[in-house]
């Protein structure tokens, strides 16, 4: 997944989670932030960001943040949308005969229904952009809509679909995702849950450069 262009900024700081105020060589912009979790060890003032300009009419604001290097170096995709993008690219290279996103199951929409032969599967996708010594953690803020979710694949599994969580981890070096029990125990519970129901947990490591995420 690529974007169509993309601008080096320094990070300012975040008035709210939709916005943020960088410098774009020395210029002072309001740009739009493409993730409503905290970010909070990442959006540190100072630090590297990268900006797309998706031209938009209409827009409040001409850049959405959707990158970040973080102290140590390594460079972050926070785009929240980013994830299901990637992941259609991607699914597209796995042999399976159906493909269809945003498909309605029970209360919750899912975001891929697959076939292959006479399997079907359901699979839920999450980003992850929290990591703490190289091991990815997710959520990084509370999320029940994540809880739901988790429990609608547990049914599907129980009504016969492959059930599948997809982590793609939006930074490179990390491997592995681990609830983020401190953060939401629930989330955490919910997990426990589902793979004890057989839903398959899966990483999917990523490269990130600046305007490029892509799937190893």
């Amino acid at each position: 997944m690529e974007y169509d262009n993309i601008t080096r900024a320094v990070f300012l700081r975040r008035p709210n989670r939709f916005i943020a105020e960088v410098s774009i060589c020395g210029n002072a912009e309001t740009v739009h932030v493409k993730n409503t979790g905290r970010c909070r060890e990442l959006l540190i003032p100072g630090c590297e960001v990268w900006l797309t300009a998706p031209g938009t009419p209409g827009r409040k604001t001409k850049y959405d943040l959707v990158a970040v290097r973080k102290e140590t170096g390594v460079l972050f995709n926070i785009d929240s949308q980013a994830p299901n993008k990637v992941v259609k690219e991607w699914l597209e290279t796995q042999d399976y005969c159906r493909v269809i996103p945003e498909y309605t199951y029970g209360d919750s929409r899912i975001d891929f229904y697959m076939e292959r032969g006479k399997k079907k599967y359901l699979m839920e996708v999450k980003g992850c952009t929290l990591e703490k010594g190289g091991i990815g953690y997710f959520p990084d803020a509370p999320t029940e809509r994540g809880v739901k979710h988790l429990r609608e694949l547990i049914k599907a599994k129980k009504d016969g679909f492959q059930a599948i969580l997809a982590f793609v981890i939006q930074m490179d070096g990390v491997k592995e995702v681990r609830p983020n029990r401190e953060m939401h125990p629930e989330f955490g519970e919910a997990m426990d849950d589902a793979k004890r129901a057989g839903v398959k947990i899966l990483f999917l490591p990523c490269h990130v450069e600046p305007g490029k995420l892509e799937i190893l």
